[in-house]
């Protein structure tokens, strides 16, 4: 296991399309979620949940965003439907970040979706340290109802993210990040 500063310090995002399998073992999988479950929730609300995407189930997901893409833009060609189809079929694992808020008197709506995303860093720095790349991604169907339907969402649920994780096809390049003097201040 890498050193815990030099992981925080190095990881990066991995696209989907740059990543092969296999993915995570089960016992890997329950760490993986084990520790995206380990993060900051004020009233220990449990404000999110996980939806496994892996094997024939990528596919299964694909056909839901592809028949509501289909549905709502009948002059989409066949390719643009095929790319809707394999929204979920690059990477050998996704999991599906579940948010919702419940009425709180202490703990606004606000802190219990920022929770959800700190489930999700967890989840992207876990992948990682078990040497997996990860890749935290939305997109349209994320936003929209009868997709969110099709995958089983609650009415009050919604997806906070989709983190992809396999195993990286070729090295990862870094990306420009702020230097501190651009976004620290001192009061």
């Amino acid at each position: 296991m890498p050193d815990a500063l030099e992981l925080l310090k190095t990881r990066r995002s991995v696209k989907p399309r740059e990543m092969s399998g296999p993915g995570p073992s089960p016992a890997e999988l329950d760490t993986i979620l084990t520790i995206g479950a380990r993060v900051p929730d004020h009233g220990k609300l449990a404000p999110w949940r996980f939806i496994v995407f892996e094997g024939e189930a990528r596919l299964r997901a694909g056909e839901v965003i592809a028949a509501v893409f289909a549905g709502k833009n009948p002059q989409a060609s066949a390719a643009d439907i095929e790319v809707e189809k394999r929204r979920f079929a690059e990477a050998p694992l996704v999991i599906g970040l579940v948010s919702f808020t419940k009425p709180h008197p202490k703990v606004p709506a606000y802190e219990q979706e920022l929770s959800a995303g700190a489930s999700a860093m967890n989840i992207l720095t876990a992948a990682t340290a078990l040497g997996y790349g990860a890749c935290w991604l939305s997109g349209w169907f994320m936003f929209d109802r009868d997709v969110l339907d099709g995958l089983g969402l609650k009415p009050e649920e919604k997806l906070a993210g989709l983190i992809h994780i396999g195993k990286p096809t070729r090295p990862s390049e870094d990306r420009p990040r702020p230097a501190l003097a651009d976004i620290v201040t001192r009061f």
